[in-house]
């Protein structure tokens, strides 16, 4: 199937159809448990089963162009394409609050790579603080399986000094330093909330 993003990019499939980034990143961690999508999407169901908050992935938008259509049962898209950018991985409600934010990692051990983000993605974020709502970001260390939630209005600092010249990557001691901790649990397994709660207003 030839899907393509707004830009025209190919979307870019291995052989057995999986996305090559999705792919290399379940290998990564085949031995050590779920990806970083995985592990929220976990602790968003929990959340909603018990009543905590109401947080959903969002849906990318696809506009479908072509489709081998020989029968209902057989019917096969060819190409297709992302209607629009993405802004941030996930948006909901807590406790009367609007959150929206962004999940990434990486497999560097000692900086964050900055390129992880969109210029699009920032301004959204940058829209949603503007309107009183809490945004962020979690990060995570897949090597280590460290996760640090870091407030977009520090990430906005960061972003703002690579636009002047300055580094293309947060070093891991400056998450250490401005960023929260998330210590890997169970039930749910990333208990970002209480963070939340910590350290913005509600």
């Amino acid at each position: 199937m030839d899907l393509r993003y707004p830009n025209g990019k190919q979307y870019t499939m291995n052989k057995t159809g999986i996305n090559k980034s999705i792919a290399s990143k379940s290998i990564s961690y085949s031995n050590r448990g779920m990806t970083l999508e995985d592990d929220l999407n976990v602790t968003n169901q929990y959340y909603l089963l018990n009543e905590i908050a109401v947080i959903h992935k969002k849906p990318t938008p696809v506009q479908i162009v072509h489709v081998d259509y020989k029968s209902r049962s057989t019917a096969v898209i060819k190409e297709a394409y992302f209607k629009q950018p993405s802004t941030t991985d996930y948006n909901g409600v807590y406790q009367g609050r609007y959150i929206d934010f962004e999940a990434k990692e990486t497999n560097n051990t000692t900086s964050f790579p900055l390129q992880n983000f969109h210029e699009h993605q920032i301004e959204h974020m940058k829209k949603v603080v503007a309107h009183n709502g809490i945004s962020f970001v979690i990060l995570r260390f897949a090597k280590t399986e460290e996760v640090f939630l870091l407030p977009s209005s520090d990430l906005f600092i960061f972003w703002d000094r690579m636009l002047n010249g300055g580094r293309k990557s947060i070093k891991k001691e400056e998450i250490e330093e401005v960023g929260h901790p998330i210590s890997l649990g169970l039930h749910p397994r990333i208990d970002y909330i209480q963070t939340v709660k910590k350290i913005f207003t509600i």
